[in-house]
C-alpha cells in the first residue's frame, strides 16, 4: 500500500462506502423508515452526503442517525480533499512545473563546469565550487532531482546529457570542463558527445575501473574511480582494522578528502539518523558510508540511526571533516 498510494485511497474510500450504505439501511429500520431501507436510497444518500450536497428529502431523525451524519459529511469532506489533490491539483502542478523546468543557460555564461549526472559524491564537488566561487551547471534527466536542485537554488538544466542539443543548452562550446557522473555505458555516450568540442577537458567517473580504457578511447582526457580509492583507503585499514581503522585520509579529488571516523560515547550524533544530520547541515561534509557490526557498507540509507559503535566515512574538505570530527567526540 505504501509503494501504491492511489490504490490504498480508492480502497479506502470504497470500504468506507459500503459501510456507510450498511449502517444506513440498520438506521433507518431502527428509524421505522423500512421504505428507505434499500440500497438505491442508501447510495443515493451516502453520495449526496459525502458531497455535501444534502438534499434534505431523506433524513435520520433520531440522535444517533444525525451524528452518523454529521460523521459521514466531515469524511466526505476529507475524502473530496483528498481526491481533488491527489487527481485534480497535484497532477496540474506537476504538469506547470515540469514546463517550467530549466532546460538551458544563461547566454551569458562562460568558462564554467558542465556536470552530467547528480549523486552525493557531486554534492560534495559543488559545495567546493560554490565556495571558490567557480561557475557549473548540472544536466540532470530525472525530474525528481531537477524540481530538488531548482529548489535548493544549484545551477541546473533538464535534458538528456548524451544528447547533443542538451549539451549546447548548457553552453558546451563555452565551458572548460565537462564531468560524466552517470552510468559506465552513459558515461561512455556523454563522452562520445562531447569530445567533438576539441576545447573541452574531460572527464569520466567510472564504476568498474575495467571500463576505464573504454572510456579513454571514447575520448575521455582523465578517468577517475571514486570506488577504487574507497577500495584502496579500505584495503589499508583492513590490514589492522582494531588498531589503524580509523587513521589517516585519502584525497580523492584536489582538496576533497575521505575520512573515517569513530562515534565516541559523548558524541551529540548519536542516536540521530543520516538524514538528520544530512538535513542539518551541520559540518558541509557527505557521509558516504558508514560501518555497522564490523561491515562497511557503501549504500547508507537515510533511517540509518548512528550508534556508539558506529564508525562514518565521509567525505569533505579539510575544514568540513574537521567540524564533523569534533561532533564524533
Amino acid at each position: 500500500m505504501r509503494k501504491r498510494p492511489n490504490l490504498a485511497y480508492k480502497l479506502a474510500a470504497l470500504l468506507l462506502l459500503i459501510i456507510y450504505i450498511l449502517l444506513f439501511k440498520y438506521i433507518m429500520i431502527f428509524e421505522h423508515q423500512p421504505e428507505n431501507a434499500n440500497a438505491v436510497t442508501a447510495i443515493y444518500w451516502a453520495t449526496t452526503t459525502i458531497a455535501t450536497v444534502g438534499y434534505g428529502d431523506v433524513v435520520f431523525t433520531s440522535l444517533p442517525g444525525r451524528v452518523f451524519s454529521i460523521a459521514v459529511q466531515v469524511t466526505g469532506i476529507i475524502l473530496i480533499s483528498g481526491f481533488l489533490a491527489t487527481y485534480v491539483i497535484t497532477p496540474w502542478m506537476d504538469r506547470i512545473i515540469k514546463f517550467r523546468l530549466p532546460r538551458k543557460v544563461p547566454s551569458s555564461m562562460k568558462g564554467h563546469i558542465i556536470i552530467c549526472g547528480y549523486n552525493q559524491l557531486v554534492e560534495t564537488l559543488i559545495d567546493e565550487l560554490a565556495e571558490q566561487e567557480i561557475t557549473f551547471i548540472i544536466i540532470e534527466d530525472e525530474e525528481d532531482v531537477i524540481k530538488e536542485l531548482v529548489y535548493r537554488d544549484i545551477p541546473c538544466i533538464f535534458g538528456t546529457p548524451s544528447d547533443k542539443q542538451t549539451l549546447l543548452n548548457g553552453s558546451i562550446e563555452k565551458a572548460r570542463i565537462l564531468i560524466a557522473n552517470k552510468s559506465d555505458e552513459r558515461n561512455a555516450n556523454i563522452v562520445l558527445t562531447a569530445r567533438e568540442f576539441q576545447h573541452l577537458n574531460i572527464v569520466a567517473i567510472v564504476e568498474d575501473r575495467l571500463n576505464s580504457k573504454y572510456l579513454k578511447y571514447a575520448g575521455a582526457d582523465m578517468v577517475v574511480s571514486p570506488k577504487s580509492m574507497f577500495g584502496q583507503f579500505i584495503g589499508r585499514k583492513a590490514m589492522d582494522r582494531l588498531v589503524s581503522r580509523v587513521t589517516g585520509t585519502t584525497e580523492i579529488f584536489k582538496g576533497v578528502h575521505v575520512t573515517e571516523f569513530p562515534i565516541y560515547i559523548k558524541s551529540p550524533l548519536i542516536g540521530k539518523t543520516l538524514k538528520e544530520v544530512s538535513s542539518q547541515r551541520l559540518t558541509g561534509a557527505r557521509i558516504v558510508g558508514i560501518w555497522k557490526s564490523g561491515a562497511l557498507s557503501f549504500n547508507p540509507k537515510e533511517d540509518d540511526v548512528i550508534r556508539g559503535n558506529s564508525v562514518l566515512l565521509a567525505v569533505g574538505t579539510p575544514e568540513e571533516l574537521a567540524k564533523l570530527k569534533k561532533l564524533t567526540h
